[in-house]
């Protein structure tokens, strides 16, 4: 038996290596599409490099169509999740193909630029065109946050209205991000992913309410019954 410097055998760690493989082989895995919206150099590509890679780059080239990258989460001991994150193009001649590239999301962002205050106004028009085009299973509302980017640049831009904006449009949530600094986008990415989640259940396993209106009528006319023998 062999004892590594800390202490631990090299028996043991191949034991917990196996163990940790056969766990991870029953565990259930979700496979969810997110879409990243927004006008063309607000920081959607950088977003997504930040996120699924760890890196950024002041390089990237414009995103012609689409394009889409992928992040894997050990949600819990018993699911995995994995993240198609979809980087949609903000050109307007792209426009027409959104919803091609939109089609089986589950959920999005949509991202402004805090040094472009005019990319503010286009949040609208993308959370329009998003909602007209994607329609989850059984009428549920497509989850959405909205990244206010470049935050390691500027806050004094951000629109005094977007928590009423939020509010009024049925948006989970808003953040100031920065693909800079790594501020925000884990936590905007667990809120979709939370949604997601939560959607997926809801849908497996929905609540059939008039079956349990059912149930209690039943019961009440058996007890009718019993009166009226």
């Amino acid at each position: 038996m062999t004892s590594l410097s800390n202490g631990i055998t090299r028996e043991k760690i191949l034991s917990i290596n196996d163990s940790l493989r056969i766990n991870n082989l029953h565990k259930r895995e979700l496979n969810f599409k997110f879409v990243i919206i927004g006008d063309f150099g607000v920081g959607k590509t950088s977003i997504i490099g930040r996120y699924t890679e760890g890196q950024f780059s002041t390089s990237y080239k414009i995103t012609i169509g689409a394009d889409f990258a992928l992040k894997t989460l050990e949600w819990d001991e018993d699911t995995r999740v994995n993240l198609h994150l979809w980087d949609i193009a903000g050109h307007e001649r792209f426009g027409s193909l959104t919803g091609v590239f939109y089609r089986h999301a589950v959920a999005a962002a949509i991202v402004f630029d805090l040094t472009r205050p005019e990319t503010y106004s286009s949040v609208e028009k993308w959370l329009i065109d998003l909602r007209r085009k994607v329609h989850l299973p059984g009428g549920l509302p497509i989850p959405v946050v909205i990244l206010a980017n470049k935050g390691d640049v500027t806050v004094t831009t951000l629109p005094s209205q977007i928590e009423d904006f939020c509010k009024a449009n049925n948006i989970l949530s808003w953040f100031i991000t920065s693909a800079k600094n790594n501020l925000n986008i884990d936590e905007a990415m667990i809120r979709l992913t939370n949604a997601a989640i939560q959607n997926h259940h809801n849908l497996q396993f929905p609540l059939i309410t008039d079956d349990i209106i059912s149930l209690t009528d039943a019961s009440e006319n058996n007890e009718k019954m019993k009166k009226c023998c």
